[in-house]
């Protein structure tokens, strides 16, 4: 009986994600970035659940298990990095108000810096959503007959995320964050309560976490191997100068009613965001002292639904992971789509039959990605960011500097592009790259922009 509770709970949300979801469009503007016409809360609901994809979720409580209560530092990157975005691009993305963040770069500076841009974003999207894939196989393995491979898992899943975006692109997509974005505020916070009872019968988190990592200690966490303030330190860095040129944030931005709704709604999404991501932490730390020798941290969220929840409520669980996972994967797709047609392609490239046929060749690439280049899910969502990071002076000095020429873009580019590269291969993920890529290598890209934009022009003349 149980079991058949969560199948109907399980199929009962993903209905109702997809009957709501489902809005199939002929509008090339309702399918890519739906109509301009976002109010506050659909645009919070779709930034919200954008954010919260599995992927993410899976690595920050696979830190929670491991290192405790210290690892809602995880969750701050991204309050850290979504009130940046707020303070310095929100409302110029809006104002801005095109189709493709890489839009920018061809009109302020030139053609072949926006299509250089495009590529570098297209490049890291691509690792992005292969690692999404990922994370969604994994997470419904554990559900999965024995029988069936991970990549044939993936591939079914990829499929079903698919067929979801395809009748309406983002209009879908919005549509199903509404729904999965009422369903994760109210159950997320269900599983933590579960988690905390189940912990206390055994001894409470004191049992298993020291001291340390129970209440933060700076001097303690620097070098922690569980968890070091050294490496969230760089993903502070890293985030807040990756998502200010996050496509699929841009293209979200871009759909909204006006500049003051698309900042009030990032604004309220950086709360939202790391309270969400905060309780799974916590939940996961009770599960160390509930379930202390898990095989593997990455299946932290399934065994805590698994293992918790009762019967209906477990398989609602599932389902809302599961949403998260869709739309977030969906929204990703659908702004590499409309970057495609519109900084590579030809005016027939924006139509909705091209755009569905773009998401088609999309979502293979995606599943190819995570068969065969995703092993651990956190390293490669850092990896991914290398190109991004790289646009980060030319996009804000595009914004903010007027005097910021065309050679300061591609030199900061090159720059930040071979440092991160470099990094990665002269460094490594054992000898911990991202540190000097993040506090050498961003101040390096402006420094970069700065110097070469000030040798090759002339300062503005004074007005008399």
């Amino acid at each position: 009986m149980p079991a058949v509770l969560d199948v109907f709970a399980f199929l009962g949300l993903v209905t109702t994600l997809a009957v709501v979801g489902w809005r199939r469009t002929t509008s090339s503007s309702s399918f890519t970035v739906a109509s301009r016409d976002l109010g506050l809360l659909p645009l919070v609901a779709t930034l919200v659940m954008t954010e919260f994809n599995t992927s993410t979720l899976m690595a920050f409580a696979a830190a929670g298990y491991a290192a405790g209560p210290v690892a809602l530092m995880l969750p701050a990157v991204f309050l850290v990095g979504l009130v940046f975005y707020t303070l310095t691009v929100a409302r110029a993305w809006k104002t801005f108000d095109r189709l493709s963040v890489a839009e920018l770069f061809a009109e302020r500076y030139s053609p072949a810096v926006g299509r250089t841009a495009s590529a570098l974003l297209l490049l890291a999207m691509t690792g992005f959503t292969a690692t999404y894939v990922k994370s969604l196989a994994l997470l419904f393995a554990p559900l999965a007959p024995a029988a069936v491979p991970l990549p044939l898992l993936a591939l079914v899943l990829t499929l079903v995320v698919l067929a979801a975006v395809l009748p309406g692109g983002l209009l879908s997509v919005v549509r199903a964050d509404l729904v999965g974005f009422v369903a994760t505020i109210v159950l997320l916070p269900l599983l933590l309560w579960f988690g905390v009872q189940a912990a206390a019968a055994k001894g409470g988190l004191a049992s298993v976490f020291t001291q340390a990592q129970r209440s933060f200690d700076p001097a303690v966490q620097w070098n922690d191997p569980a968890l070091s303030l050294r490496f969230v330190l760089t993903l502070v860095v890293l985030t807040c100068f990756t998502y200010i040129a996050a496509p699929w944030y841009g293209q979200k931005i871009f759909a909204a009613r006006s500049p003051r709704v698309a900042v009030r709604a990032v604004a309220i999404s950086a709360v939202l965001v790391f309270v969400l991501y905060g309780v799974v932490v916590l939940a996961a730390a009770h599960l160390r002292v509930d379930q202390p020798n898990l095989p593997d941290a990455q299946l932290a969220v399934p065994t805590m639904m698994l293992r918790w929840f009762p019967a209906g409520v477990r398989g609602l669980g599932l389902a809302v992971l599961f949403g998260a996972a869709l739309t977030t994967l969906a929204g990703v797709w659908s702004a590499m789509a409309t970057m495609l047609a519109t900084d590579f392609g030809s005016q027939s490239w924006r139509t909705v039959r091209a755009q569905r046929g773009l998401l088609v060749v999309l979502a293979l690439t995606s599943w190819l990605g995570a068969t065969f280049l995703v092993d651990r899910i956190l390293d490669r969502l850092i990896l991914a960011n290398i190109p991004i990071a790289a646009l980060s002076f030319a996009l804000l000095a595009g914004f903010h500097w007027p005097r910021a020429n065309t050679t300061a873009a591609w030199a900061s580019m090159t720059v930040g592009v071979l440092w991160g590269t470099g990094c990665y291969l002269v460094v490594g993920e054992a000898g911990g790259y991202t540190w000097p890529w993040a506090i050498y290598g961003i101040p390096l890209i402006f420094l970069t922009g700065a110097a070469v934009t000030l040798l090759t022009t002339r300062p503005l003349p004074r007005s008399i």
